[in-house]
């Protein structure tokens, strides 16, 4: 038995040509065409764009999360989770390697549930990028709790009929499909009782009332959508699973989701960290560099422990996944993940921008874009207090309550109990003397 902290050497080559391909060709894009990410692209965004997908082809990197019979690699979340830390660094790479959020795990559910037809129509676009999608299911009233959605499906002859309101529908301006989480049963459970269905954006009564910019950023730069579902027919084929199968559904998209998102987030700190690093090499100071100076050092060593910390954690859960299979088994370590990532990333980014100065908060870097991230990876796929409970629940069942009034390392019950267990022992020690 052995432990083993390195990557093979076949794969570790794949990292490295990632590593220089998105330094060298991807994150040029973050600064020439910054938001642009999931906008259709144009002539001039095609002519430069097209060709760093097909080299990303050509090396067998597309769409990695995928198996070979949908064009992917079907890479493990270990080997998931190397990839997406490298392309965590620019907001374009994801796009180039075929792996963006929501699109990756609305394809990987309709790998799993879309019928044949599903799949020609939306899947192999979505794989082929080009076409959008959006994940449709948070609602004003309820936030992240399906428990109290009321948005509805109801049959009606050959039809489906969805009305109802959605909120935060990320990148429904852009997509070209959504999937809508909706009450189907309201009689029975939630988790019984709600179905999917895939929704073409142009169907009629799809209502995008307005999108939402995050912090600051105005409202038509904005990608995040209230939607008005009003009276949208659809037919009885546009239900992806079962009726009812919302729930499980769900878990296949978000059980991963989660970890790349995590992996991704520790390369936009390792960016923040480089900055900050390079920055106190670079800065003169009154007496000398701010690298000399023991509260940057503090700065600096504090970060680098917070982030290989929070890496390590996550590679294990990714192995977790890739060993059982089942990510019901390791749902308290990837809620655990959910709970630190936000705080990594403001810790981390606070600090080199504190490192930075003025500069640091200003729109000539992107730090202050960066913190951002923090607060909005608290919320998305579900609040950080949620996952809270969710881990202590877990932990919880793993122990026990003590058997008696005395809890089980209270120390004269301890007493008590060794020299019961060593009795003899004792009454030979003491009649020795």
């Amino acid at each position: 038995m052995s432990w083993d902290f390195e990557t093979e050497p076949e794969f570790q080559e794949k990292l490295d040509w990632i590593t220089e391909f998105v330094r060298e060709e991807v994150e040029p894009l973050d600064v020439l065409f910054p938001g642009l990410e999931f906008t259709p692209l144009s002539d001039e965004l095609r002519a430069i764009v097209d060709p760093l997908k097909q080299r990303v082809r050509d090396e067998g990197l597309w769409a990695c999360h995928l198996g070979p019979d949908l064009g992917g690699a079907g890479y493990g979340q270990l080997k998931l989770s190397l990839m997406n830390e490298i392309l965590g660094r620019s907001g374009w790479a994801p796009i180039v390697f075929g792996c963006q959020a929501p699109d990756t795990g609305n394809a990987e559910i309709i790998a799993h549930y879309g019928t044949d037809e599903q799949k020609a129509r939306y899947l192999q676009p979505l794989l082929n990028g080009e076409i959008f999608s959006c994940y449709s299911m948070t609602e004003p009233q309820a936030g992240a709790d399906p428990t109290l959605f009321t948005t509805r499906a109801e049959r009606d002859g050959e039809e489906w009929v969805i009305n109802g309101w959605k909120f935060f529908s990320s990148n429904a301006k852009t997509a070209s499909f959504l999937i809508v989480m909706v009450v189907t049963d309201p009689d029975v459970s939630a988790y019984q009782g709600m179905s999917m269905f895939l929704v073409p954006t142009d169907t009629p009564g799809v209502d995008i009332v307005r999108n939402l910019g995050l912090g600051s950023e105005p409202e038509e730069e904005g990608s995040h959508a209230l939607i008005h579902y009003d009276n949208v027919r659809v037919p009885l084929d546009a239900l992806l699973g079962g009726e009812g199968q919302a729930f499980a559904i769900a878990q296949t998209r978000l059980g991963g989701g989660r970890i790349h998102h995590a992996m991704r987030t520790i390369g936009m700190c390792n960016r923040a960290f480089d900055m900050m690093c390079e920055r106190a090499l670079s800065r003169e100071v009154s007496g000398g560099l701010l690298a000399e100076k023991q509260f940057v050092q503090g700065m600096i060593a504090d970060s680098y422990a917070q982030i290989r910390q929070f890496r390590l954690l996550v590679l294990h859960t990714a192995w977790e996944i890739d060993r059982y299979q089942d990510y019901r088994r390791v749902r308290k370590d990837i809620a655990a993940v959910k709970i630190l990532m936000p705080g990594v990333i403001q810790d981390v980014v606070l600090r080199a921008i504190q490192v930075h100065g003025a500069l640091g908060v200003s729109n000539e870097l992107p730090l202050a874009r960066m913190l951002l991230a923090g607060p909005v990876l608290g919320l998305a796929d579900g609040p950080t207090e949620v996952h809270k409970v969710t881990v202590a629940r877990q932990v919880l069942r793993e122990h026990r309550p003590s058997d008696d009034l005395w809890p089980t390392e209270h120390l004269p019950k301890r007493v008590a109990a060794a020299r019961e267990k060593y009795a003899k022992a004792l009454e030979h020690a003491v009649g020795n003397l």
